[in-house]
C-alpha cells in the first residue's frame, strides 16, 4: 500500500551549487551529506540531491505544499531560480506554480488550503 510521499530526489551534477540553493531555500543544513547523495528533511519529508544523473525539467514532479505561493514563489526565483510554469489558480482555492533549481529539475509548489496534515501517515 502507498502511503503517501516521502522523498523527491532531484538530479544533481553540480552537487554544491544544489546543496548550496537547497540549504538556503530550506533554511536547514542536510541532515546526510555524503557525495554520492544529499538529503534534507523538510517537514517530515526527504528533498534528496544525486550527483550522477542528468537534471531536467520534465524530471521530477513532486509538488511541495507552501502557505502563500505568491510569496514562497519571488523568494524561490530570488535565491537563484527560473520561473518555469507561472502561479496558476486550478480550481476550488488551489494554486501551482513551478521554478528551475540551479542544475535544471522543475521544482513545484503548490498552495492546497483542502490539505489536511493530519492525514499524513
Amino acid at each position: 500500500m502507498i502511503k503517501g510521499l516521502r522523498t523527491a530526489i532531484y538530479p544533481s551534477p553540480d552537487l554544491a551549487a544544489a546543496k548550496n540553493f537547497y540549504r538556503q531555500l530550506l533554511g536547514v543544513d542536510p541532515y546526510f551529506d555524503q557525495p554520492f547523495y544529499v538529503g534534507f528533511e523538510v517537514g517530515g519529508f526527504e528533498i534528496g540531491l544525486l550527483p550522477d544523473a542528468t537534471a531536467s525539467a520534465d524530471g521530477t514532479r513532486a509538488y511541495w505544499g507552501v502557505a502563500d505561493i505568491e510569496q514562497e514563489h519571488a523568494r524561490i526565483v530570488a535565491l537563484g531560480a527560473r520561473p518555469c510554469d507561472a502561479i496558476q489558480d486550478v480550481g476550488d482555492g488551489i494554486k501551482v506554480a513551478s521554478v528551475l533549481d540551479p542544475n535544471g529539475n522543475r521544482l513545484s509548489l503548490i498552495y492546497n488550503p483542502h490539505f489536511d496534515p493530519a492525514k499524513v501517515r
